[in-house]
């Protein structure tokens, strides 16, 4: 079944995507996160000791199963294609620079859209910035902007990030091998199986639906399309109503445990820098998964470049920090962007301007 052909489904699969988020949430995922890609992929390079920082390693279920719900529903349903295009080394950079504009926000897309539902002004303040990164990209589209069309590939290539993440599950469930947190954001999560469900009925319904955070802005912008806008507003009204139903909608910008800061700027550049580069890319962090579940091999190395840098920015310091609860004065600690985060970010949005204005149709052919 095609959820894309009418606003009604895409507005239910938005719902039931707000649901399995709620559900993680209720269930031990960190609070005002339930469903982060940036913070998930950093868990994960943590687990697989990519990155050192012991509060984040945990090998989240729901990255694995997004992939492989894509994967399989695509199978199912006939729709993998196994292609790959053009600028991989490029590719793989914007997923990169997604991770560093996410973790400089903490948060992608759709942790940000979550994180609206529970009040969190700082994330409103964020989608600023990432409604300007997106028109960004539009008008560098507009200008010619191309990275290359993807052509038909072997069919085994298009299957080797499901099963490098079919990989990584047999190790979390048959091993000791993989980093645990025992404390902070990392020892925070729902049941492995639930987790797993959630993220392979995830994968399935954003792959149908095609559910992608900047593409539903590009739309908007490009043709007056509100087709992808309907699926993020039905999963912003369930998480509204769960939030609100279990207490957590708390609307300020300094509230301890929500990993979240107030430095308004750099929300606002972070998320500018993940709209950009999104948009450039082809999709936001979940769309580049869902791709890559499907058989593309551009979103498996832009996934592979945000893996490497969620890494960098905890191995050279350059995420946030979220506010939190002095434990012994019990004083707020306002969460604050590191220097060399700053730094990272604004290096990235020249990146991204230098992709964007260097790279036309004109020059493909």
């Amino acid at each position: 079944m095609d959820l894309s052909d009418s606003k009604k489904k895409l507005a239910l699969a938005g719902v039931v995507c707000g649901l399995i988020a709620a559900c993680l949430a209720y269930f031990g995922n960190p609070a005002n996160m339930a469903f982060c890609i940036a913070c998930f992929i950093r868990d994960t390079a943590g687990a697989l000791g990519m990155q050192q920082v012991e509060t984040v390693q945990y090998a989240r279920p729901e990255i694995i199963g997004l992939v492989l719900g894509a994967f399989i529903i695509s199978v199912a349903t006939k729709e993998y294609r196994s292609t790959a295009g053009s600028s991989p080394m490029i590719r793989f950079v914007l997923g990169m620079i997604i991770m560093i504009g996410s973790l400089v926000f903490l948060g992608c897309p759709l942790r940000m859209i979550i994180r609206m539902s529970a009040g969190d002004l700082n994330a409103w303040v964020a989608l600023i910035g990432f409604v300007l990164g997106v028109a960004t990209g539009v008008f560098a589209l507009k200008k010619g902007f191309s990275l290359g069309r993807a052509h038909p590939t072997h069919k085994s290539s298009g299957t080797v990030l499901p099963i490098l993440m079919a990989g990584i599950l047999v190790l979390a469930l048959c091993t000791t091998l993989l980093n645990a947190s025992e404390t902070g954001p990392g020892s925070m999560h729902a049941p492995i199986i639930l987790s797993l469900a959630g993220g392979l009925l995830f994968g399935a319904f954003a792959q149908k639906s095609r559910m992608c955070f900047a593409g539903s802005i590009r739309d908007i912008i490009l043709m007056k399309n509100f087709d992808l806008f309907t699926v993020i507003a039905g999963l912003f009204v369930v998480m509204l109503i769960f939030n609100v139903a279990t207490g957590r909608f708390v609307p300020a910008f300094d509230t301890p445990g929500i990993i979240a800061h107030s430095e308004h700027l750099w929300n606002i550049l972070g998320m500018y820098t993940v709209g950009f580069a999104a948009v450039l890319a082809g999709g936001c962090p979940l769309r580049q998964l869902i791709l890559a579940g499907q058989g593309s091999s551009d979103s498996a190395v832009t996934v592979i470049g945000m893996f490497v840098g969620a890494s960098l920015c905890h191995n050279f310091g350059l995420a946030a920090s979220g506010t939190a609860l002095n434990a012994e004065t019990q004083e707020v600690v306002a969460g604050a962007v590191p220097f060399n985060g700053k730094v990272a970010c604004i290096i990235c949005i020249v990146v991204c301007f230098v992709i964007a204005f260097t790279n036309s149709r004109k020059e493909e052919k």
